[in-house]
């Protein structure tokens, strides 16, 4: 069986083809978009197993690759961990490829999950909707120094940006045609992103049903659709967790360590993983304990009544909820509020 190593670009590829022994039998640069790196494995003579470095489009190229006759194995390789690339002092694109294929031989792939087109466009949505939520959120920051600019006193209701808020915002003077034009630009824009943000919401909540996950998160205290959604899309498949304890790491929750001899060091938390659904699990510890007294013990727990350990508590309690959110979809029981067992950290 042929090994081979992709270094993969959009408009240009290298390859290298090991075989049984690991030894060099083809290197190649293919000219052309993906397709055309398909068609050229597809020529290959013998099964093969291939290894590439996850990117944009990673999914599109495991997929096409999985259908060829003689694909065995399609391995995608987590870019930061492959230090023998990175660190280098020779880098290019027929020397990556063949520590590509090198790494895959000695069978020491740092692998990614890949998930299904749908799975992969969900994701793609809730991101998405962040972005159109930072947009509003800039775009509101904008009208509030522009009112400031002119020394107009804040509006005295409660919501600034509900219809009668808007209508004030247009009723104020201001001193220049370019600025009453500023003015009403960027009250359109704050409408449509409004708008945009609605549609996205309405399909997400659309795919959210299909998802009996997200319904079983939700009934945790404080775990919105918004937490549970994302949780639910970017674990995936459950079962590819071998302990629920991983999910803290997934989510880059633990702490980096630094560990020799009788000297062990722990620092800032690795922050790897989706930094959305990192920011919605603190998001949602803060919530739930607020709301329920099982999370708050927890907490307490961890802050031992020493005030500049919130921080860290918060954290910590962030990482626990991902692993009893973890179990909840494995084992499809609900939250239990009565439950006082708590998963102490490693």
């Amino acid at each position: 069986m042929f090994t081979v190593g992709l270094d993969v670009h959009f408009d240009k590829s290298s390859l290298c083809v090991l075989d049984a022994n690991g030894k060099v039998v083809r290197e190649q640069q293919v000219r052309g978009h993906w397709d055309q790196v398909v068609q050229e494995l597809g020529k290959l003579k013998e099964p093969f197993r291939i290894c590439y470095e996850a990117s944009i489009g990673y999914g599109y190229l495991f997929e096409n690759i999985g259908k060829l006759p003689r694909a065995r194995q399609v391995l995608v390789a987590h870019p930061g961990d492959l230090r023998m690339i990175f660190k280098a002092k020779k880098k290019n694109d027929r020397v990556d490829a063949r520590k590509l294929a090198t790494i895959l031989y000695l069978d020491q792939v740092p692998q990614v999950h890949v998930p299904r087109q749908e799975v992969r466009s969900w994701r793609a949505m809730i991101q998405w909707r962040r972005k159109l939520v930072a947009s509003r959120a800039s775009i509101k920051n904008q009208l509030r120094a522009l009112l400031k600019t002119f020394g107009i006193a804040p509006w005295k209701g409660k919501k600034l940006w509900s219809r009668p808020g808007i209508a004030w915002m247009q009723e104020q003077a201001l001193p220049t045609i370019s600025d009453q034009l500023r003015r009403e630009m960027l009250i359109e824009e704050l409408k449509e992103a409004g708008r945009r943000i609605k549609l996205v919401e309405e399909k997400l909540g659309e795919i959210a049903e299909q998802h009996p996950g997200v319904k079983l998160l939700m009934t945790i205290p404080g775990v919105g659709q918004r937490t549970a959604e994302a949780f639910v899309a970017y674990v995936d498949d459950p079962a590819r967790f071998g302990n629920i304890r991983q999910a803290g790491a997934y989510f880059g929750l633990v702490p980096c360590q630094d560990a020799s001899a009788h000297m062990n060091r722990l620092g800032h938390i690795t922050k790897d993983g989706p930094s959305a659904v990192r920011q919605l699990l603190v998001e949602a510890s803060w919530q739930g304990i607020l709301r329920s007294g099982r999370i708050k013990a927890h907490y307490q727990q961890i802050v031992d009544k020493k005030p500049e350990r919130r921080k860290i508590a918060l954290v910590a309690t962030a990482r626990w909820l991902s692993t009893v959110m973890l179990s909840m979809l494995k084992s499809g029981q609900c939250w239990r509020e009565e439950e006082q067992t708590i998963i102490k950290p490693a």
